[in-house]
């Protein structure tokens, strides 16, 4: 079985909806969705805030490649176009890590990085991932290390970025 940790969001149109068209289109795969924050752009591109959530979700069929056409598939039918780097967009799906069993996917293939090359990076990820999995880890720099410790050693700005919304996702 492969459980993916999915960092969905949206700063163009109807950014609810396409994260809800996230968990709508992963089914009964989904095991557990984050509540929805509110981020300003990361990047470096001059945009609007994002709507960030994550979801955990198996699918003992899907290979981290699987996941990865199902994320693209997903990014696609909710109008995705690839124009800037980091820029604005209706949905981004990143693969953060897969585990096939009790076993960190790791891979360096141009196409598919995993775990994720810079969701240690970045709070938007890592405050809603502990929100559905408080004792989530996370394979960085050859090491598993708790995601408790990676948001911790975040600038506080970075994590203060990250604001708590009304806004909820059904599953």
């Amino acid at each position: 079985m492969t459980r993916a940790v999915l960092s969905i969001g949206s700063n163009l149109g109807d950014r609810l909806g396409h994260l809800q068209s996230v968990v709508d289109g992963l089914g009964v795969a989904v095991r557990a969705v984050s509540p929805v924050y509110e981020t300003d752009a990361w990047g470096g591109v001059e945009q609007g805030p994002f709507l960030n959530a994550v979801v955990l979700a198996d699918d003992p069929g899907l290979s981290p490649a699987g996941w990865l056409r199902r994320c693209q598939d997903l990014e696609t039918a909710a109008g995705r176009v690839r124009e800037i780097h980091w820029g604005p967009r209706t949905l981004d799906v990143d693969i953060v890590a897969c585990r096939d069993g009790l076993e960190q996917v790791r891979s360096s293939d141009p196409e598919l990085t995993l775990p994720h090359p810079y969701a240690h990076l970045r709070a938007f990820v890592l405050i809603p991932w502990l929100a559905v999995d408080p004792a989530a880890r996370l394979w960085v720099t050859g090491l598993d290390r708790p995601v408790t410790e990676l948001l911790a050693e975040l600038d506080a700005r970075e994590r203060d970025g990250v604001r708590p919304t009304d806004l909820v996702l059904s599953n």
